[in-house]
């Protein structure tokens, strides 16, 4: 079988290894990265603790990137691929980037935004979950163990 790097498979592992770094930073691991027509045009991952500001989440260090690099707000033909479920505070910037499409590994139980309204909240976007799921999770588990211990 023939790998696809176009794939969203390909771009989650991107999105992973941005959340290995985050967690290798002590910070929640989540990675993100922003793509148009196949190529990575924004990435960033956690980064609240390194800059102490609350809003340093993945998304939002990934979608300002893509913004700069496209020189617009809007990223109406790109896809946010990240590694946990965002929370409602990135819902609102994926909302308001006008991203075309999320694609999100991990479910959140606890803070994603699947726990408000998703269609108010992402009324436009198509929504995608589940790729890498269990590595996603496990990262994200291992780390809060970690931090318990």
């Amino acid at each position: 079988m023939e790998f696809n790097i176009f794939s969203d498979d390909h771009y989650m592992r991107k999105a992973y290894n941005l959340a290995l770094q985050a967690f290798d930073e002590d910070e929640v691991p989540v990675g993100a990265v922003v793509v148009s027509e196949n190529q990575i045009i924004g990435a960033g991952y956690n980064q609240v603790e390194r800059l102490n500001d609350v809003t340093a989440h993945a998304e939002m260090v990934a979608i300002t990137s893509a913004c700069e690099y496209l020189g617009a707000k809007y990223l109406t033909d790109c896809t946010l691929y990240v590694t946990l479920e965002p929370c409602a505070m990135c819902a609102g910037v994926i909302h308001w980037a006008q991203i075309g499409k999320l694609v999100y590994a991990a479910s959140d139980p606890k803070k994603g935004f699947s726990n408000y309204s998703p269609g108010i909240l992402l009324p436009k976007v198509q929504i995608d979950s589940g790729i890498m799921q269990n590595d996603c999770a496990t990262l994200v588990k291992e780390f809060f163990a970690k931090k318990r211990n």
